[in-house]
């Protein structure tokens, strides 16, 4: 991953020491981190390309933690949020999970601990935002597509022969070979299964009533 993509760790306390102490034992681990004393201060840099995790304190000066997480959420995004707290506070802490925060960790929390919450936030995201760019991918594939191989796809993903495909709609099979060649070529697919796979993966509406992972024969 180069360094413009490099996760970061973002840490809101307004408590300067605290914020220190995580941020030295992030960096211990090779975890790049930024810190923010402030919900706005943070809202005010932050750019949404880049993959990481928030290590969040519920009580802010100003916006509160549990505000910032729902601000973002809101804008949609969707950053795994560490949510930290000196208090038991059993409301705040299942408002905090009810709004998508991953963990609610009661301080001092334990330096191991801490670490592995944010490594796998991070891994999360990143993951996560691979997921996206694969959906955008294939999204572009299939926007390639003239509508006629819009609605030979269609067809053929539900498991219909070409002979099927073309009585369907009105052309010849041999003229459906030629839709599905240029299809599966633009589609990168190496199979029907492998188109079928890629159509669930858009949600196509055709697919609804076929489950995930169903094949075809070619």
């Amino acid at each position: 991953m180069s360094q413009e993509t490099a996760p970061v760790a973002y840490v809101i306390d307004d408590d300067p020491p605290v914020c220190e102490s995580i941020v030295a034992l992030l960096d211990s681990v090779d975890i790049t981190s930024r810190i923010f004393g402030s919900a706005q201060e943070f809202l005010s840099v932050y750019d949404r390309s880049q993959p990481g995790c928030l290590v969040l304190d519920v009580r802010l000066k100003g916006m509160s933690g549990l505000e910032l997480q729902e601000r973002l959420r809101g804008d949609g995004l969707t950053m795994p949020v560490i949510m930290m707290s000196s208090h038991k506070d059993v409301p705040t802490a299942v408002r905090a999970m009810k709004g998508g925060a991953l963990d609610f960790l009661i301080k001092p929390v334990d330096d191991q601990v801490l670490i592995e919450h944010v490594q796998a936030a991070i891994e999360l995201d990143v993951q996560r935002r691979r997921d996206e760019m694969q959906v955008r991918e294939i999204r572009e594939r299939y926007e390639s597509l003239t509508d006629r191989e819009m609605e030979v796809m269609d067809v053929v993903v539900v498991g219909a022969t070409s002979k099927k495909t073309g009585g369907k709609l009105g052309i010849t099979h041999k003229t459906v070979d030629a839709h599905r060649a240029k299809i599966m070529k633009k589609m990168q697919a190496n199979s029907v299964a492998h188109l079928i796979y890629l159509a669930h993966i858009l949600k196509l509406d055709v697919l609804k009533n076929i489950p995930p992972g169903a094949g075809f024969e070619d």
